[in-house]
């Protein structure tokens, strides 16, 4: 049997090839009518659409959007923050009839996804510093966005209040009493790590609190918790610890656990995102809270809008910074104070 081709459909319904097209790429050019038929024959005849890549080329447009990430998958997603935010990005995006491409950094291959995959454009999330994925993204001028990154001139941005959240989990400490604090921070840093290190630093050096400090790898998890267990072996032992993200907290407790130290009675340990990790602990976790839904859901809505208007204007996203398309959006964090954190021990 012949492969069902734009013509076959075309020539049982009695109409043109451009009809039959139309009923897969412009529906509102048929009446309901004839495309029903016209979908019908092509589903007798075992037809499947149009070359994807054919109509993309036709359209001037891929219906895909690409989220550049630091890492494979499969540590992103054993992150249950990491997660959360692919989870809303798909979903908002899906609202939309947009499909999402995830493009990872950092793996070498004979094809670079952020040069050569078609994409309409790209949201750039958790990507180092100095990344090439991102420069190729950019020689491409596709419409960008960027979450949780150091804003890109031109480029509109969506980041947390890393700044004001750890300031509020330091403050929170020094209420309660302690003075021997300690840090366990990111590393490679990134600009949530930066900022949070120096919110911490903004409260702590002003009551004169020179904090100890550790810095452990996103992965693998017994990385943050070796960086703990330095911390909590110190002849100075700390009576309270803040920590990057609620997953290096999680591992703070274990480390505590291991060398028979009471959380909180004999550390207070505070975390930083508040996902559904802060809640499975015990003792549940302190915590400085981002909605993380609600920032994938708003830099979908701002990726649109710099998509929008670059097939507006028919030209590259780029603007001058602090124009339309540079606009940068912080969103707001907040304290949640759960059963991790008490004053520090009398003998302290």
């Amino acid at each position: 049997m012949a492969k069902p081709t734009l013509q076959s459909i075309a020539d049982e319904v009695g109409v043109s090839r451009m009809t039959v097209s139309n009923a897969f790429s412009r529906p509102e050019k048929l009446s309901a009518d004839l495309r029903t038929r016209i979908l019908a024959t092509a589903e007798s005849q075992g037809y499947a659409g149009p070359d994807p890549a054919a109509r993309a080329l036709a359209r001037g447009r891929t219906g895909t959007v690409g989220l550049l990430v630091t890492g494979r998958l499969g540590d992103n997603v054993r992150d249950a923050v990491g997660t959360e935010f692919l989870v809303a990005v798909a979903d908002a995006l899906s609202d939309h009839g947009l499909a999402l491409t995830l493009i990872v950094a950092g793996v070498g291959s004979d094809v670079v996804p952020a040069r050569d995959v078609p994409m309409d454009g790209a949201l750039v999330h958790v990507s180092e510093p100095g990344s090439p994925e991102v420069e190729w993204l950019r020689r491409r001028e596709l419409p960008l966005l960027t979450v949780d990154q150091d804003p890109l001139p031109g480029v509109p941005s969506i980041n947390v209040d890393d700044l004001a959240g750890a300031r509020a989990a330091a403050q929170h400490l020094l209420e309660l009493g302690h003075r021997r604090i300690a840090t366990l921070n990111l590393d490679p840093p990134s600009p949530p790590s930066l900022e949070r290190a120096r919110g911490w630093a903004e409260v702590l050096e002003p009551a004169g609190v020179a904090p100890a400090g550790a810095v452990a790898a996103f992965r693998p998890p017994e990385a943050a918790y070796d960086a703990a267990t330095r911390l909590l072996r110190r002849p100075d032992r700390p009576t309270a610890l803040l920590c990057f993200s609620d997953a290096f907290a999680a591992q703070a407790l274990r480390a505590a656990e291991a060398l028979g130290l009471r959380v909180p009675d004999d550390l207070s340990v505070v975390g930083f995102d508040d996902g559904p990790l802060a809640t499975s602990l015990t003792p549940a976790l302190t915590t400085v809270a981002q909605d993380v839904t609600e920032k994938g859901r708003l830099a979908v809505a701002g990726l649109l809008e710099v998509m929008a208007a670059a097939r507006a204007t028919d030209q590259g996203p780029d603007g001058a910074p602090g124009g339309p398309t540079a606009a940068r959006t912080v969103m707001a964090t907040s304290l949640v104070v759960r059963d991790s954190t008490t004053h520090p021990p009398a003998d302290s």
